[in-house]
């Protein structure tokens, strides 16, 4: 069961759902105990390989590829660049790039008549329920959900 919970927006100044996350993030550790118990490798073996994807996808990101994991999607890598722009195309240099930020975008596959897809990593029908924690105190940001955010300079979080 998925939860959402009702966010103000100042900038139309209209509410709108968005998702919310509970409870503790899931730790490699945690996701490496999960699949291996759906499997016949050990959890010690599976959190080796999750502790080293990240390096390994990252250096062939960095050598201009993208990766793509099935049943689960593709990563690339793309820029942020400094807000003033240049006049030719021969000006853009590499001293433009401010930060580098990872893309996802997770596996889908289309029925025969290409009129629906379905995202891997979306339960056939996800239930959202209204979150109704009371201390939880309202978001009334514009930013919305930082979650989706394409802000954000640095280096790559994998």
């Amino acid at each position: 069961m998925a939860f959402y919970k009702p966010v103000y927006k100042k900038i139309s100044q209209k509410y709108y759902p968005q998702a919310v996350v509970r409870g503790k993030q899931i730790t490699t550790k945690e996701l490496a105990a999960a699949l291996a118990d759906r499997s016949t490798v050990t959890t010690a073996d599976v959190y080796a390989v999750l502790i080293d994807l990240g390096k390994v996808m990252g250096t062939y990101m960095a050598q201009g590829r993208s990766v793509k994991l099935e049943g689960l999607g593709s990563f690339r890598y793309a820029i942020t660049a400094r807000k003033q722009g240049v006049d030719t195309a021969e000006e853009v240099t590499a001293a433009a790039i401010v930060g580098t930020l990872v893309r996802f975008s997770p596996e889908s596959t289309r029925n025969a008549d290409h009129t629906t897809a379905t995202r891997t990593m979306v339960a056939g029908s996800v239930e959202w329920t209204k979150y109704a924690d009371e201390e939880e105190k309202e978001d009334s940001s514009d930013s919305g959900d930082s979650s989706n955010s394409d802000s954000g300079t640095g280096s790559n979080p994998l």
